[in-house]
């Protein structure tokens, strides 16, 4: 609204000074119909003359509007939560994508959110349907599914710009759910699958490794020690033992062979 100088003029006051005696005249009656009571969280902007009265709304409390001369607007300064209907939406890397979110503002400025814009609840919706689009429209589909909390600001702080002359303060911005095609779905499921299996395969195969170089170091310690095999041979035949089989095993020392090997090629 532009600042200016110039009051109602010499006809805008005889107006108001006979409505005003008028008020006067009709007195009691008339304090019901011109006392107005605004509640804590509204505002009451009031035109006279078809001229906002104060750049400052009127309120909370009792207001006193004049017959026949103002009329007034009130306004909710309560936190709107407005949910935005699902868009579909091109991400940067081609895939098709529907997108819902939720706002949460308020308006912060009665006066310019009624001189402002017509209608400030449904300007405010449909502004935040298109810069959910113009911005989406610039992620790919990784970003749009690992980044939510940072697009959400973005958009909040577009909003906010935006809406600042209509009297709006955005206070949250919230992406809800994100849809994908099946087939995309598939593909990323599949994706996800190859992804674990190969981390298996590599925990396995360290696994592995880890495990032949302890038996390395255990080999070597029983080749220092003739005995420690042959309490091996004990601990494995009593394992064995414990379970229900029929199968029994008896430890024969190595030399054993290796003397009939000799043997054998002695004749």
């Amino acid at each position: 609204i532009a600042d200016r100088q110039e009051g109602i003029g010499v006809c805008g006051w005889i107006l108001v000074s006979l409505s005003f005696l008028l008020m006067l005249i009709t007195f009691p009656i008339s304090i019901w119909a011109c006392i107005k009571v605004v509640r804590e969280y509204e505002r009451a902007v009031v035109f006279r003359l078809g001229r906002i009265l104060s750049k400052k709304a009127k309120g909370p409390g009792m207001i006193l509007v004049l017959p026949c001369t103002d009329t007034f607007i009130k306004v909710d300064l309560r936190t709107v939560t407005c949910k935005i209907p699902p868009q579909e939406i091109l991400t940067r890397d081609a895939v098709t994508a529907q997108v819902d979110g939720v706002v949460h503002y308020r308006i912060h400025s009665a006066v310019s959110a009624v001189a402002n814009v017509t209608d400030v609840h449904s300007a405010t919706l449909l502004l935040a349907q298109t810069t959910l689009r113009n911005v989406l429209g610039t992620q790919s589909l990784a970003q749009l599914l690992a980044g939510r909390e940072e697009i959400a600001h973005s958009i909040q702080a577009i909003l906010d710009s935006a809406t600042e002359q209509w009297g709006v303060k955005v206070a949250h911005v919230e992406i809800k759910d994100i849809w994908i095609p099946m087939a995309m779905q598939r593909a990323m499921a599949a994706e996800a699958e190859a992804a674990q299996e190969t981390k298996a395969k590599v925990v396995a195969a360290e696994g592995e490794m880890n495990a032949s170089k302890a038996l390395q170091k255990a080999s070597m310690v029983l080749a220092e020690s003739p005995a420690g095999l042959l309490l091996r041979y004990l601990q494995t035949l009593t394992a064995v033992a414990a379970q229900n089989n029929s199968t029994i095993v008896f430890p024969l020392p190595m030399n054993m062979f290796g003397s009939l090997g000799q043997k054998r090629t002695g004749r």
